[in-house]
């Protein structure tokens, strides 16, 4: 599927004008290609993510300064993860899905239909820096195993792993002219937002989320929006206290704070407040200082923690204090007390963001009815962070932390789009007739049917399969 033109200037004036055009002829013979000859180059890009572990740990450091831990096990671990569900469900995912006979209504009998999943054409995917490989590799790999081409404008805070993980796919079997890099500067991303591309896929803030859904909504460009969020974590009063200030720790320090989905609103029980904050002081005096890649989010960071008027660990925070309503990229963390899970509920609710969430308790039944409660993507239980990175789940938020999918099943049809596909047998076309030749018994045959197949109780129904037949009957004088 091709897609069509939607700028209001000049084919000249546009951004990208000759990259585009490389894509789209690239995308047309890509994506007659069968599915499983557009998965054979993923076997060998895992392959290569193993036997160039060391070059991306380096590219990774060198970038933002991320440690070979951190890069083993958010980025190498979850991409061969996310490339591996690929191989192996990405066939029968997009093959065309049969509609059962059983739901076909008797109007359309002599129809057969089926769903095609068909690529958007080319796929632009604005990626960030945080997690420099994971949150690039994924969606640039679901893009191109569905059909599309992919222009990749990566991150101007992490050109060394850009150009590593360019590579890398390339080496892997993808052609060059399929997935193109663009130049990873801060004004390639709303150039891209200005090509004519078929999709959009964007990871990054909130503020240049809305900025950019504007602009594509003008053009009616469909999208993927991984925004940012202010995710709360529950600590009910049964809770393992220990496990769940660990927990906590680890949800907001992780890459320095410098996470989408951040331990960044702490509701504990009351009872176990004062508690649960003095585990928290223990790590704290004892934790090293953290270094933020960009200054801004120093800037910001200072002013939550400010308007939050506490110390380094804000303690007892107001909720509508900013530190709980605002997205944050820095490791700071809020700690709310609570009365009852109603006012936790509604105290959390007072944040516009919706990603994340974890709840901590020993009821796991409990969780499962307080999680129906969350407004958010995900709710993990008695953990967090790690289990939204399982390659089978969806992953995406609500509210101000976007729409759409990235993983999962779900994420790889959304880098397409249905196309039903209806063959109809015989020659029987009532509806044709009546157009040619109007006829009053149809109206009766029609009443008829509605009745026989939805009315209330068997006797009406019989009445309306009589008054279908004496429809026919008449049509056929």
């Amino acid at each position: 599927m091709t897609g069509t033109a939607r700028h209001s200037y000049p084919d000249d004036m546009s951004p990208f004008t000759s990259e585009l055009a490389v894509a789209r002829a690239a995308q047309h013979h890509w994506s007659r290609r069968p599915v499983r000859e557009r998965l054979q180059p993923v076997r060998t890009l895992r392959h290569l993510l193993v036997e160039r572990t060391d070059d991306l740990i380096a590219a990774a450091n060198a970038d933002i300064g991320r440690s070979a831990v951190e890069v083993l096990g958010t980025e190498l671990l979850p991409s061969a993860a996310a490339l591996r569900f690929i191989e192996q469900e990405a066939a029968r995912v997009l093959a065309p899905q049969t509609i059962a006979r059983r739901l076909r209504p008797t109007w359309l009998m002599g129809c057969r239909d089926a769903v095609h999943r068909r690529p958007w054409g080319v796929v632009g995917v604005i990626g960030t820096w945080n997690y420099p490989i994971y949150l690039n590799v994924g969606p640039i790999a679901q893009a191109l195993v569905a059909g599309n081409a992919v222009l990749w404008k990566p991150s101007e805070n992490a050109p060394r792993t850009a150009d590593l993980t360019h590579e890398l796919f390339l080496k892997a079997g993808f052609p060059a002219e399929l997935l193109q890099k663009l130049p990873a500067t801060r004004g390639g991303g709303p150039q891209l937002a200005e090509t004519d591309v078929d999709y959009v896929v964007f990871t990054g803030s909130d503020g240049v989320g809305r900025n950019l859904a504007a602009r594509l909504g003008e053009r009616l460009i469909p999208s993927t929006l991984e925004l940012s969020g202010c995710d709360a974590m529950f600590v009910l009063e049964d809770a393992n206290l220990e496990m769940a200030a660990k927990a906590a720790w680890f949800g907001f320090t992780l890459n320095r704070g410098q996470t989408c989905i951040a331990v960044r609103r702490i509701f504990v029980h009351r009872s176990r407040s004062e508690e649960f904050v003095a585990q928290m002081r223990t790590f704290l005096a004892n934790a090293d200082s953290m270094t933020l890649v960009t200054p801004g989010q120093v800037t910001h960071a200072e002013r939550l923690i400010a308007d939050a008027v506490a110390p380094k660990l804000l303690a007892n925070v107001p909720a509508d204090a900013a530190i709980c309503c605002e997205s944050c990229f820095a490791p700071v963390t809020a700690v709310i007390p609570f009365d009852t899970i109603d006012s936790a509920v509604s105290l959390a609710a007072q944040s516009p963001f919706g990603l994340s969430s974890s709840i901590f308790t020993a009821d796991t039944t409990a969780a499962k009815e307080l999680a129906a409660r969350i407004p958010a993507g995900s709710v993990v239980i008695n953990d967090v962070l790690a289990p939204t990175a399982h390659p089978a789940t969806p992953f995406g938020g609500l509210g101000a932390s976007g729409w759409g999918v990235t993983q999962g099943a779900e994420g790889l049809l959304a880098m397409t789009t249905p196309q039903v596909v209806t063959v109809r047998n015989g020659t029987f076309r009532p509806h044709f007739d009546e157009a040619v030749n109007p006829d009053p018994a149809t109206v009766d045959i029609m009443r008829g049917l509605l009745r026989a197949t939805h009315a209330r109780g068997l006797r009406e129904k019989l009445r309306g399969l009589l008054q279908m037949v004496r429809g026919v009957r008449r049509k056929k004088k």
